[in-house]
């Protein structure tokens, strides 16, 4: 039996979704480098440094960010009746076989020198 059914909240985002979605974060880290733009004209002395290094990385954030495609994770599924998978036999242990044919080694063996 099944423990979940499938539900359409389990498919990813449509590829147009996805487009407007990176568009958007995209658009809004523009109007913020826009706004930058605008706080270095008004701010005096070496405050400017702060609007105009905002407005120097912004885009490139904004292009790193906009570009990160959401992906869910893939889910594993169990497929309803299937029968459990057999148990992998275990290998068996080898063992060398023993070398008769070195010289001395019936004396060895009988108790000899």
């Amino acid at each position: 039996m099944r423990d979940r059914s499938a539900s359409i909240t389990d498919l990813p985002m449509s590829p147009d979704e996805e487009r407007q979605r990176r568009f958007r974060t995209y658009l809004y880290m523009m109007l913020a480098r826009v706004a930058c733009l605008g706080i270095f004209f008004v701010v005096p002395g070496w405050w400017k440094l702060i609007p105009a290094a905002g407005a120097i990385f912004i885009p490139y954030f904004a292009v790193v960010v906009a570009n990160q495609v959401t992906r869910q994770p893939v889910e594993v599924r169990e497929i309803p009746n299937a029968l459990p998978a057999a148990p992998t036999p275990q290998p068996e242990t080898w063992t060398p076989p023993v070398d008769d044919a070195r010289p001395g080694a019936d004396e060895r063996r009988e108790g000899g020198p």
